[in-house]
C-alpha cells in the first residue's frame, strides 16, 4: 500500500475515512495500528483511557487484514480499523477486569457476542478500557487502575461508567470504543468528551460475554467520532445473539445507506421540559439547545414541544429495577468477599437490598404503562429531541445518582434507541450535546437525524490539545460520603435488612448505605400506585409469534 497520511492525518481520523483509505490500500492496517499504539503510549499516561493494550495482538490482526486485503478478501468498512473494549467484554486469554479487585484475575475462554462479531469483521483490537466499577456508581480511586480522565481537561470527569471508551475516542486513540448503557453509560461519556455515542435498541445488539449490570436495561453499543462511525459499527454489530434471552430477530437495514443531509419532511418532537424544568442545567445547555433546535429547523425538519413524564418518574423506575438486579448479580462475593469492592460501587450497589418483591414487581408493572404511553408520540413524531448531560463536572459523588434524577433514564426505560452527539462547547472548552431519540428499532432513523446535524456544524472538527510534555495533572477524589446526620429509624431499617441478606459492613459502608437509604424508600414509595391489576410486568415472558 502507497500515499499513507501522516502521523498528523491519522491522530482524528474517522473510521469512516480510515476505512475509505484502506479500502482503496491507500492506508495500510498494519501502519494505522502502529500510529494508534505509539499515540497510547504517549499520551494514555494522562488520561488512563486503557486497563490493558493488547499490542500484540493488534499487529497480528492488522497484518492478517492487509494480507486478506491486498488478496482482494476485503470484508467490509470494519476491515482493519482499530477498535477497543470497555472492560466489561470477555476477550478469550485476555484479561476483562471490569475496573474492580473482584474480577482482577478473570481470563475469560471465550469471547462475548461483541467481540466475535467485531473480530470476523476484520477489526483490530487495540485492548480494553477504563470504566466505573463494574459499570456502576462513580469513579473508583482505590481500584487497582486509576479511572479515565477528560481529554478536553485531565481535572475533569470523563463521564461514565464507560469513560475510558469516551476519553480514547475524543483523544484520537481509537476511532471505535465500544462501551455499554444501562441508564445513560455510553451517551454520558459520550456527551462530557464531546464525541457520538449511541444506545442501540433494546435486544438489537447481543450481550452475552458481558458481564451483567441489569438484564432488563443492559444495552451494548458503540462509541465514535462521529454518528456515520456508529452507523459502520452497528451494522456489524446487530442481530441475534442466541445465548442473550433478551436479544430480538428483526430485519436489519442498511444504516449508513439511510444516512442524510437535510430532515425535510421530518417532525421532531422537543422534550424541554427535561432540561427547562425537571433539572438545574448550567447555563450553557440552554443556550446551545437554543442553537441546535434552529439548525434542525434550518436543515427543514418541524418541531414541536412535547411533555412526557417527569424525569423522576422515569428515574424511581429505573432505579429500583436496575438496583435490585445487579445487587443479585453480585450478592454472592458481597457475602463472601465485600472488601473485594470499592465504595463508591457499594454505595450504589448495596442499596438493592432495601427494595422488597412489592417494589421490583410494581416497577415493572410502571413500566408496562410508561412503555404504553409512548406509542401517541411514536405515531406523532419520527425522532424526540432533548438535552444531554455536561458539562463535565470535576468529580462525581457515589450517590450522586441518588439525589436528582437523570436526563438519559426515560429513554433506558423506553428501550428505543437513544444518542448524544456534540453541540457544543462552553467557554472554558468542555463539550456539550443534543440527545436524540426514537422508536423501538428506529436507529437508523435516529443515527439520519445525528448525522445530519453533525455535518451542518463545526463541532467535529473540534480536538482537544494533547501533548506528551504535559505532566499528569493531580486530582482530588470527591469525599466517599456528604456526612449527613443518620436517622436513627432509617438506619434499623438498613441494618434489619442488612441481616436478612447475610452481609456484613462495617462501619463506614453502613455509613454510606444510610445516607442513600431515605431516597431509596421514597422511590419506592412514589412507584407504588394502583394500576389496573391486568397490567402486566414489562419483562413478562413473550414467544415470539409465526
Amino acid at each position: 500500500m502507497t500515499g499513507y497520511p501522516t502521523m498528523t492525518d491519522l491522530a482524528f481520523i474517522s473510521l469512516a475515512e480510515a476505512a475509505s483509505l484502506v479500502a482503496a490500500r491507500q492506508l495500510s492496517p498494519v501502519e494505522l495500528a502502529l500510529t494508534k499504539l505509539a499515540r497510547i503510549e504517549a499520551l494514555d499516561a494522562q488520561l488512563n483511557a486503557f486497563i490493558t493494550v493488547t499490542a500484540d495482538l493488534a499487529l497480528r490482526q492488522a497484518r492478517e487484514a492487509e494480507r486478506e486485503i491486498m488478496a482482494g478478501r476485503y470484508r467490509g468498512p470494519m476491515h482493519g480499523m482499530p477498535f477497543a473494549l470497555k472492560d466489561v467484554y470477555n476477550t478469550a486469554g485476555v484479561l476483562t477486569s471490569g475496573h474492580s479487585r473482584a474480577c482482577i484475575d478473570n481470563i475469560p475462554r471465550e469471547d462475548a457476542f461483541v467481540t466475535t462479531r467485531l473480530y470476523d469483521s476484520g477489526g483490530v483490537l487495540l485492548g480494553k478500557l477504563a470504566l466505573h466499577e463494574l459499570a456502576h456508581g462513580a469513579p473508583s480511586f482505590d481500584a487497582p487502575w486509576p479511572p479515565a480522565r477528560n481529554p478536553w481537561n485531565p481535572q475533569h470527569f470523563a463521564g461514565g461508567s464507560s469513560s475510558g471508551s469516551g476519553a480514547a475516542v475524543a483523544a484520537g486513540f481509537v476511532p471505535l470504543g465500544m462501551g455499554t448503557d444501562t441508564g445513560g453509560s455510553i451517551r454520558n461519556p459520550a456527551a462530557m468528551c464531546g464525541v457520538a455515542g449511541l444506545k442501540p435498541t433494546y435486544g438489537l445488539v447481543g450481550r452475552s460475554g458481558v458481564i451483567p449490570n441489569s438484564w432488563s436495561f443492559d444495552h451494548c453499543g458503540p462509541i465514535a467520532s462521529t454518528a456515520e462511525d456508529c452507523a459502520i459499527a452497528l451494522q456489524v454489530l446487530a442481530g441475534h445473539d442466541p445465548r442473550d434471552a433478551g436479544s430480538m430477530r428483526c430485519e436489519i437495514p442498511d444504516y449508513r445507506a439511510e444516512l442524510r443531509e437535510d430532515l425535510r419532511g421530518l417532525r421532531i418532537g422537543v422534550v424541554r421540559h427535561f432540561w427547562e424544568e425537571d433539572l438545574i442545567v448550567h447555563p450553557e445547555v440552554s443556550r446551545v439547545m437554543g442553537d441546535a433546535l434552529d439548525v434542525l429547523k434550518a436543515l427543514g425538519a418541524s418541531l414541536e414541544d412535547v411533555r412526557m413524564r417527569p424525569l423522576q418518574e422515569y428515574t424511581d423506575v429505573k432505579i429500583v429495577i436496575a438496583e435490585t438486579e445487579i445487587f443479585c448479580v453480585h450478592w454472592p462475593d458481597f457475602v463472601s468477599r465485600l472488601h473485594d469492592f470499592g465504595p463508591n460501587f457499594l454505595a450504589q450497589t448495596l442499596a438493592g437490598c432495601l427494595f422488597d418483591a412489592v417494589d421490583y414487581v410494581e416497577a415493572q408493572r410502571r413500566r408496562s404503562v410508561m412503555l404504553a404511553e409512548m406509542n401517541s408520540l411514536y405515531e406523532r413524531y419520527d425522532v424526540l429531541i432533548t438535552a444531554s448531560v455536561g458539562p463535565a463536572p470535576r468529580g462525581q459523588p457515589g450517590n450522586f445518582a441518588w439525589t436528582a434524577p437523570a436526563i438519559h433514564t426515560p429513554f433506558s426505560v423506553t428501550g428505543g434507541p437513544s444518542m448524544v452527539i456534540c453541540s457544543g462547547f462552553t467557554p472554558e472548552g468542555l463539550p456539550l450535546a443534543l440527545q436524540i431519540s426514537g422508536r423501538p428499532f428506529a436507529d437508523a432513523q435516529v443515527l439520519a437525524v445525528a448525522h445530519a446535524y453533525e455535518k451542518a456544524t463545526p463541532w467535529r472538527a473540534r480536538h482537544p490539545d494533547l501533548s506528551a510534555a504535559q505532566a499528569q495533572r493531580p486530582v482530588t477524589p470527591p469525599p466517599a460520603r456528604s456526612g449527613a446526620a443518620t436517622d436513627e429509624s432509617i438506619r434499623r431499617r438498613v441494618e434489619e435488612r442488612i441481616r436478612n441478606v447475610g452481609i456484613k459492613l462495617d462501619a463506614v459502608q453502613l455509613a454510606q448505605l444510610c445516607e442513600v437509604a431515605p431516597y431509596a424508600f421514597a422511590m419506592a414509595q412514589r412507584i407504588r400506585g394502583r394500576p389496573d391489576r391486568d397490567v402486566q410486568p414489562a419483562n413478562v415472558l413473550r414467544f415470539p409469534t409465526k
